[in-house]
């Protein structure tokens, strides 16, 4: 009777833990960046309460069948031993925090993500620049396949405290103001009392004037495909918060500039890729499709969901739908006006607390 009761309730525990899992992995959907883990990442997550911080800190542990998916992943990432983790100490009173949802691609992550970190540190001599991702799941992927070591924002702040760091300016690299960026605000609001000044920029497209210059920048970018039969689409990640609504926004944009072939859609939200395949069709006289994320980030979503082979990815869709089609698989940080963007952002964000 002891065994029948022991077993239920480990029964009981186990169902518990993983539907408290599925409910963690759905409230953590974001656009942002844009990149995404691998399809191969699968592990169990443990939430425990740290009492000393008042927060809830989710770690990561991998099983046997993570890391034997990872030991068989069938695709080239970089090496990851080129990227800088930007996790050092002893740096200075003064620090800038480069917030990224992460990539386990680590080209994407030294390019995208390091390009952003590297522009900012050109930019601003007088500050140490460090990393930190939001993303556990990637974190824990990276460090378990690479042997890199990436802070989680919590680390970073914890970090930054034990430096001595006395001015803190957080930028980050999310496409918008969705669920990223709240959490970030969040969590960075704990540590109000640990450091003289806290200054948290803007992600990309914040202004107008951003979606105006990211328009024109993506434009420029792809101005050879503008031959009258090629329909330029941007794959963007989409999200529930109300933050999606910069894919329309965007759409409208490209549209005011002039830029009639190009359209914009999303993986997980509206404008849906059907929307984008019933525009391009619509307006006719197209031929070829160029394919480029939306993303500052190109990770899992821009080489698989976009630019994979199998039968549900964009590039598949539009040849079976008859047009030739064309994939860039490059993200929006590594291109250098872009990072400008950024690098304007925090300028206006120090500016602004110097006059307060």
């Amino acid at each position: 009777m002891k065994k029948k009761t022991l077993l239920a309730l480990l029964l009981v525990a186990m169902i518990c833990v993983f539907a408290a899992c599925g409910k963690k992995d759905d409230d953590k959907k974001d656009t942002t960046t844009e990149a995404t883990t691998a399809k191969t990442e699968e592990p169990t997550e443990v939430t425990t309460e740290d009492t000393t911080e008042g927060t809830t800190v989710t770690t990561t542990e991998a099983t046997s069948e993570d890391t034997e998916e990872e030991d068989e992943e069938n695709y080239e990432t970089g090496d990851a031993s080129l990227d800088d983790p930007r996790n050092a100490d002893e740096i200075g009173e003064k620090e800038i925090l480069v917030v990224s949802f992460g990539t386990s691609f680590n080209d994407s992550r030294r390019f995208d993500i390091g390009g952003i970190e590297a522009a900012l540190e050109k930019e601003f001599p007088d500050w140490s620049v460090r990393r930190a991702f939001t993303a556990q799941i990637i974190i824990d992927h990276v460090e378990r396949r690479d042997g890199e070591k990436i802070d989680n924002v919590k680390e970073a702040l914890d970090r930054a405290v034990a430096n001595g760091v006395k001015v803190l300016a957080i930028q980050p690299t999310h496409l918008m103001h969705g669920y990223e960026y709240d959490e970030l605000v969040e969590e960075v609001a704990k540590y109000a009392d640990s450091f003289e000044k806290i200054i948290i920029s803007e992600p990309l497209l914040t202004s107008d004037e951003d979606f105006e210059n990211v328009a024109k920048i993506v434009a420029k970018e792809t101005a050879a495909f503008d031959d009258g039969e090629t329909a330029v689409c941007f794959m963007g990640h989409g999200t529930e918060h109300e933050a999606n609504a910069v894919y329309t926004k965007m759409q409208e944009t490209f549209a005011n500039l002039g830029y009639k072939n190009y359209f914009v859609g999303t993986v997980e939200a509206e404008p849906s890729f059907q929307d984008v395949i019933d525009k391009v069709t619509e307006l006719g006289g197209y031929k070829k499709a160029v394919l480029r994320p939306l993303m500052v980030v190109a990770g899992d979503h821009a080489n698989n969901d976009m630019a994979g082979d199998e039968d549900d990815t964009w590039k598949t869709l539009f040849k079976n739908a008859g047009y030739e089609v064309e994939t860039d698989i490059q993200g929006l940080g590594r291109v250098a006006e872009i990072q400008e963007i950024y690098v304007a952002h925090l300028k206006t964000a120090l500016e602004a607390n110097e006059e307060q």
